[in-house]
């Protein structure tokens, strides 16, 4: 599937972005494919499963669609598209609650390596993941979505690993761990296989059954080196962006999807001999629940897009869109159960699916309250009076 980027027209002919005919296909692909393997009844019964995902429709993303892969240059065995692609594929994922280590693997291993300087074990490792083959997790401990080597607890000697990360998503069914590490020349970044000796991973319950995370012990645990201390705080920093900027499209599909089956809810649902959807009440909230869609929308590929053209600061956009967009899922994952009154409330239907990724999403790469704290130190703090921070507006450049 040939991919290419969106295009942005002169202001007097057209002031908003369109996506290409590619892109809308790819979408229509990935939704046809998402609403196949990732149905609720599908999501229901891969939670109860001891791996939360399907190794199979795993390797069939990666290697059938080449969505795993979608922003890797070719040069480095990937689709050769943008971000914004990736974004788009994420965005479609994100509405049917996918199971999968995406987050891991996608948001935040995949452009790591993208990042880091070629070598026989990146090559190889990079190649393995975007063709669906293996998985990853992300064992690098983050404020707020920034990495700070202060923080980095794990040790190296050598190349073994010894030292413990919390909390890390999806470490429990990844093959690989990118484990941040101290040696005797700095911070540095390791891959580590999870079967090998030395490894242990202690499973945590999750609010978000759909979603995994463990601890992970490392104890002298062969470990082979991705990135030197050179490059490493570069290399982080970026995945983290990118990951924060994918996280926040996936809350835009998660959005979506509830904010379509509260306005088809509205629609059949009858009270007093009318549709509850005719109700000032309920038409008032659910205009409110679109506008906190579309403002995430409009923030999410904001940073796709400062990240894929440096159209604006990406730790600025970045942040931006997470503050906007896990307060925009919050709101309408709790609405929604509103709007569907007594049934919403049940396990038996889907919005409490919804509600727990949002909980859960709110709080990886920092919250919205610690982003907002972010922006205002980035654009207020430090902002001098002859100089005023760039933000695109969309007008120029």
């Amino acid at each position: 599937m040939r991919v290419c980027r969106g295009r942005r027209f002169p202001v007097a002919e057209q002031a908003e972005y369109r996506f290409t005919d590619e892109q809308n296909q790819l979408r229509a692909a990935v939704r046809k494919f998402s609403a196949e393997h990732f149905s609720e009844e599908k999501v229901r019964e891969l939670m109860e499963a001891d791996a939360p995902y399907d190794p199979k429709v795993w390797a069939r993303l990666g290697g059938e669609l080449g969505v795993l892969g979608l922003s890797v240059p070719e040069a480095d065995g990937g689709v050769g598209g943008t971000l914004i692609d990736q974004a788009v594929a994420i965005e479609e994922l994100g509405a049917r609650l996918a199971c999968g280590p995406l987050f891991g693997t996608v948001y935040l291993a995949i452009p790591a390596l993208v990042a880091a300087g070629s070598g026989a074990v990146r090559d190889e490792l990079l190649a393995d993941l975007i063709e669906g083959t293996r998985t990853a997790a992300f064992a690098v401990a983050d404020q707020a979505g920034v990495f700070d080597p202060e923080a980095v607890t794990v040790t190296a000697d050598g190349d073994a690993l010894s030292g413990t990360v919390t909390q890390v998503v999806d470490a429990g069914i990844a093959d690989v761990l990118l484990v941040a590490a101290r040696g005797s020349d700095g911070v540095a970044l390791y891959a580590v296989d999870t079967t090998a000796t030395g490894v242990q991973r202690t499973a945590l319950a999750t609010l978000d059954l759909t979603r995994s995370a463990a601890n992970v012990t490392l104890t002298d645990a062969p470990a082979r080196v991705i990135a030197g201390p050179d490059e490493t705080t570069r290399v982080l920093n970026h995945a983290l962006q990118v990951g924060a900027a994918l996280l926040g499209v996936e809350q835009v599909g998660a959005a979506q999807h509830l904010l379509d089956l509260s306005v088809e809810y509205a629609k059949s649902r009858l009270q007093f001999g009318r549709p509850i959807g005719s109700f000032q009440a309920v038409k008032h909230r659910l205009a409110n629940l679109l506008v906190d869609v579309e403002h995430a929308r409009s923030a999410a590929y904001h940073a796709i897009w400062a990240l894929a053209d440096g159209s604006d600061d990406p730790a600025l956009a970045t942040s931006i869109a997470q503050a906007v967009c896990s307060s925009a899922l919050t709101h309408v994952a709790t609405d929604t159960i509103q709007v569907h009154g007594g049934i919403g409330f049940t396990w038996e239907h889907q919005a409490h699916l919804y509600y727990k990724r949002a909980t859960t999403d709110a709080v990886l790469l920092g919250s919205a309250e610690q982003h907002r704290d972010r922006v205002a130190a980035m654009v207020l703090d430090n902002a001098e009076t002859e100089r005023t921070p760039r933000v695109a507006d969309g007008l120029t450049g």
